[in-house]
């Protein structure tokens, strides 16, 4: 009863309080820049809903002296470590790189403490590769990180370590793919790392794929010399350079390793034996019928060709390496798409079963050869039986997305092609805890589809894959229907040969204003009305249309006919918010288009400074016409900054709004505020920014989002959706504080922002947490975002919720209960009121105040929370010393479950009517108790006094009566949640149960709970009915203790 007169006194006092001066939030102008957004905002936070799918992993590497601890390093996502076998994994880099690419990773053998990573990954690839900064290094086990230098190595393929001294360490830097540098060959330092020493370079264009020590005498090492260059419409792999190398003095001197090997060479791999130091092995790619592995027995001075198997040398610019098992000098392995494994010393090869066909690097512990950690497409992965059986990469959120839609049900979900696996579609949230499996399946198209649908009803989505290909998917159904305009299987066809080229990742775009009509673009744009039936071109080609570059997809050895090479081709379509008729293009060569008659005409409206480049992404205002932002990047002609754009007038000129952007970055992706048309969001190879002036300038807006190349962004529901190439699909829930406060002000007054609507789902989480093993679920519950002065020590902050009839629902306070004491099956700590100087973030779940009070030691089976509150409009009041500021809540249903206004009510009156029930026995209880105490100090006191004999056995019998009464109530025998199988639920446990049955977000009541509760309710009628024969016996007991004049006790009733 105290707590409850004290929520109405608090109640009562804010009411006061805003009487006497009551503020609205206001929402916030731009007038001002703050230079910190991150600080401003400090308390947003991202979170991972996945999917837990691996993505590709380039490097794994294990530890000798823990046979469960596993690094591996990934495309975009970064560094992970496992210390128990791949049973889970946490990424251990987040907060120490600047960049999320691994090249390869390195452990000392002979001090585990000691690590070392190369950034950049090596299997470059045309689409989804991004670059390093050089050189990480750990002195703790991968708890801390620095960057020791070779910054402009772009790409590292191996590192390798002296078995005995971790100062001298060996990289070798595959340099830039996309042209020449001359950080690149192999590099010494014998301090780790605090110096460098290049002791091996070819050319500008050649780097080293491939390193490879003798670890029974490390002053022996061979290096793959590789000669490559990615343009955007072709791979070169080989060259001059491409070649073998040898060095007997620790790095000083190198010698040409030739012969046997074929005069013209591409992309290699090396690794010599720690068996048989004599023996070492080379994956070689040249012309197809010299290809293949060759084996050295005399230390490399001559070399034989043992396996021409096209398995094991199939697109080699992706794969070519090759590894000599540690305790068996004729077992070898080479990684390909599959692994193979060769048990005869490389003459014969067998695919070996992995969890994912396409693989990338091997470690094989050196005393234990059963022991093996792979890293492929689909992430890391380890086996303890050699290669029987593997670790699941289904627990591993870095998978790379190319694009991000979302659909406009409840709950919306997310939809994306992750590269090299397959299209996803996920929830947003459930309401069953967290995102798992169980909330994403397969959509249409492949590993590169842009996922396009009807937002409102997306029964069909449509789906593509490279080439060209489209389908259908009929997610009822599971149906899949192809729809491509000019069917054609086109692999390994010169791009010039093709009726449309189409890019690997070829927009699919779903109109705005008419969800029939789906556009997809190759060199020109189709569209189709009926479902891709029919397909009508309505545009000419808006490319360069340079048919030197339309050539084979790899050159000189191995063609690379995948598609992901295709070049002149239309790689993002835009149409207007504003008006159906205007549809923008931009190419994969650096042209804008644009039609305002639906496709009858088109412009060409390219910034005329704009070079040769990939218009990225294209986004067009939704409050003003003829605004329109592009994100082009010149990456893929070795040029790393930014080249963003805005018009202001449909593209006769343009501004080039980088300012902000940092250097060795570039934006890939801005979108537009969905309220505020300054606010714009930037998606980069490198993290995040955020403008409030419309582009003029940039910030950095990290938050807890790691650094990732940021490939998508979309506002769906009020929540930021990004999609991102190798940490999955990541929401910020609720953009509204950045929306009210535009100025990016430090806000010194306290300031309430006013939420979203917010649905009742059940379930969810809360606020987001760091470190998640599963996808993160949606809070549930109404996000509170509000600004605070800087407090004193003790300064009261109070919260409270009120319904929009005024009645208190909720109060929450940043004080805390120094007398709460936790025990088992007890009530939990009341939440504590957020009081951050600045920003903070706070999360009503819809609940009423915690059930009140408890049966101290008494195990309950359910929950003291607060029952939810029905769909409706609340208040939320902010109280700090005199200032009072509230904003508004709307709370909806969810609208997946048709209920009445009836059956809210009903349920809240029954949830009402058990919970005070609930507060009125527990009240009754301690009352008992406190009688029952006074009652055992008497007996104690006076039971070796001869006259007051009678007096101490009417306690006694009084205190069985109390006793017998409990037993009906409250089981005081149960100590934890595996007791209640042993002793039964007593009444206080009943109302509980039947509370947490009602409180649920359907809220229909079904006859058998109404049932139960009024055998209940009865129940407790007749206990209290006995209660009054017990406050009839202390009457009796305090009067028969008053004739032999000795104070009685004070009865509380």
């Amino acid at each position: 009863m105290k707590n409850i007169f004290l929520a109405c006194l608090l109640f009562f006092t804010l009411g006061a309080s805003a009487q006497r001066k009551k503020v609205v939030s206001p929402v916030v102008s731009a007038t001002s820049v703050s230079p910190k957004p991150d600080s401003i905002f400090k308390n947003l936070q991202w979170r991972n809903i996945g999917p837990f799918r691996g993505g590709r992993a380039n490097t794994i590497t294990g530890v000798i002296q823990q046979e469960k601890k596993f690094y591996a390093g990934y495309t975009g996502g970064g560094v992970w470590s496992t210390i128990d076998g791949g049973i889970s994994w946490k990424n251990i880099s987040d907060g120490y790189f600047k960049v999320g690419s691994i090249g390869d990773i390195a452990v000392s053998e002979s001090d585990a403490n000691v690590l070392y990573v190369g950034t950049g990954e090596h299997a470059v690839r045309g689409v989804m590769t991004s670059y390093g900064d050089g050189v990480y290094k750990s002195v703790d086990g991968g708890t801390t990180w620095k960057n020791i230098g070779l910054e402009q190595s772009r790409h590292i393929s191996e590192i390798c370590i002296h078995p005995t001294n971790p100062d001298i360490v060996y990289v070798g830097a595959q340099g830039t793919v996309h042209g020449p540098n001359n950080e690149r060959g192999v590099f010494k330092s014998t301090d780790g790392g605090a110096h460098w020493k290049k002791v091996l370079y070819i050319n500008d264009s050649t780097g080293i794929a491939s390193l490879s020590m003798d670890m029974n005498n490390p002053r022996i090492l061979y290096a793959a010399a590789w000669e490559h260059r990615r343009y955007p419409w072709t791979v070169s792999s080989g060259g001059k350079g491409s070649s073998l190398w040898k060095s007997v003095d620790e790095g000083e001197t190198w010698t040409k390793l030739t012969e046997g090997l074929p005069t013209n060479l591409g992309k290699m791999g090396i690794s010599v034996s720690r068996v048989n130091s004599n023996r070492v092995f080379a994956i070689v790619e040249s012309e197809k019928k010299k290809s293949g592995l060759y084996r050295s027995d005399d230390g490399g001075k001559s070399w034989a060709l043992l396996s021409n198997n096209q398995d094991i040398s199939s697109r080699s610019w992706y794969y070519m390496k090759v590894y000599a098992d540690t305790k068996n000098e004729n077992i070898v392995y080479v990684l390909n798409a599959p692994m193979m494994k060769s048990i005869d010393g490389g003459k014969t090869f067998s695919n070996v079963k992995v969890g994912h066909g396409d693989t990338h690097d091997l470690w094989i512990h050196p005393k234990n050869n059963n022991i093996i950690g792979l890293a492929d497409d689909g992430g890391g992965e380890i086996t303890y039986d050699q290669a029987k059986t593997w670790s699941s990469i289904m627990n591993q959120p870095t998978a790379q997305f190319y694009r991000v839609n979302t659909d406009n049900v409840f709950p919306y979900k997310v939809y994306g092609g992750q590269q090299d696996n397959s299209s996803v579609i996920i929830a947003s949230r459930n309401n069953m805890g967290a995102i798992t499996e169980r909330d994403w399946n397969f959509g249409a198209g492949c590993e590169s589809a842009y996922l396009s649908f009807d937002p409102n009803d997306p029964l069909l989505v449509y789906g593509g894959c490279y080439q060209g290909y489209i389908e259908v998917l009929n997610t009822k159904t599971n149906e899949a229907k192809d729809i491509q305009a000019y069917p054609s299987l086109n692999l390994a066809i010169q791009p010039k040969e093709m009726k449309y080229r189409f890019n690997w990742n070829a927009p699919i775009v779903t109109s705005i204003h008419n969800p029939k009509i789906i556009y997809h673009a190759g060199n020109v744009l189709l569209k189709t009305i009926n479902g891709g039936f029919n397909w009508e071109a309505i545009s000419p080609d808006l490319t360069k249309n340079d048919k030197s570059k339309q050539g084979p997809g790899g050159i000189p050895f191995t063609n690379e006919g995948a598609g992901g090479e295709n070049y002149n081709t239309i790689f993002y379509v835009k149409e207007s918010p504003l008006d159906a008729n205007t549809i923008y293009t931009g190419s994969d060569c650096g042209l804008v288009y644009v039609t305002t008659d639906a496709g009858k005409n088109w412009q060409n409206i390219t910034p005329a400074d704009l070079l040769e480049s990939q218009i990225n992404s294209i986004e067009v205002s939704r409050f003003d016409q003829g605004v329109v932002y592009i994100s082009a990047t010149r990456y893929k002609f070795n040029d790393y900054a930014s080249y963003t754009y805005k018009t202001t007038d449909n593209g006769k000129t343009w501004t080039k709004i980088n300012n902000g952007i940092k250097n060795d970055d570039f934006v890939k992706v801005i979108r537009e505020d969905n309220k505020n048309k300054n606010i714009l969001y930037a998606g980069s190879e490198r993290g995040f920014y955020i403008s409030n002036d419309a582009g003029t300038t940039w910030k950095p807006f990290q938050l807890n989002l790691p650094i990732v190349p940021v490939t998508d962004l979309m506002i769906r529901d009020n929540d930021l959706v990004a999609a991102t190439a190798g940490r999955a699909f990541w929401i910020l829930d609720d953009i509204s504080a950045i929306q009210q406060n535009a100025s990016f002000n430090s806000i010194s007054v306290p300031t309430i922002i006013t939420p979203k609507n917010a649905y009742k789902y059940g379930a969810g989480n809360g606020l987001p947490e760091k470190n998640a093993a599963m996808g993160q679920n949606a809070p549930e519950g109404v996000i509170l975002d509000y600004f605070l002065p800087k407090l004193g020590e003790k300064d009261t902050l109070n919260l409270a919720i009120i319904s929009d009839q005024g009645k208190l629902i909720r109060t929450y306070t940043n004080i805390e209960d120094a007398n709460f004491k936790k025990y088992p099956g007890g009530p939990s700590a009341k939440t504590k009121l957020s009081d951050n100087e600045g920003h903070n973030r706070f999360l009503w779940d819809f609940r009423t105040d915690d059930l009140s009070p408890d049966v101290n030691g008494a195990f309950v089976l359910g929950s003291y929370s607060g029952y939810a509150v029905p769909p409706g409009k609340y208040k939320a009041q902010l109280k700090y010393k005199k200032e009072l500021v509230e904003t508004n809540i709307t709370v909806l249903p969810n609208p997946n479950i048709k209920v009445t206004n009836l059956d809210w009510q009903e349920q809240q009156l029954l949830l009402e009517n058990i919970s005070t029930t609930i507060s009125n026995i527990h009240t009754t209880v301690n009352n008992l108790r406190g009688i029952k105490k006074q009652l055992q100090y008497y007996s104690e006191t006076l039971g070796k006094i001869e006259t007051a004999k009678v007096i101490t056995s009417a306690a006694d019998s009084l205190i069985k009566k109390i006793d017998t009464w409990e037993t009906a109530i409250i089981e005081s025998r149960t100590q934890n949640g595996q007791d209640v199988i042993n002793w039964p639920s007593k009444l206080n446990v009943d109302f509980f149960h039947l509370k947490g049955l009602i409180d649920v977000t359907d809220p229909k009541v079904t006859q058998g709970v109404k049932n139960k509760l009024a055998d209940l309710q009865l129940q407790w009628k007749n206990e209290k009915e006995k209660v009054q024969g017990i406050n009839t016996a202390v009457a009796e007991f305090n009067a028969l203790y008053k004739n032999t004049s000795i104070e009685a006790i004070q009865n509380k009733w």
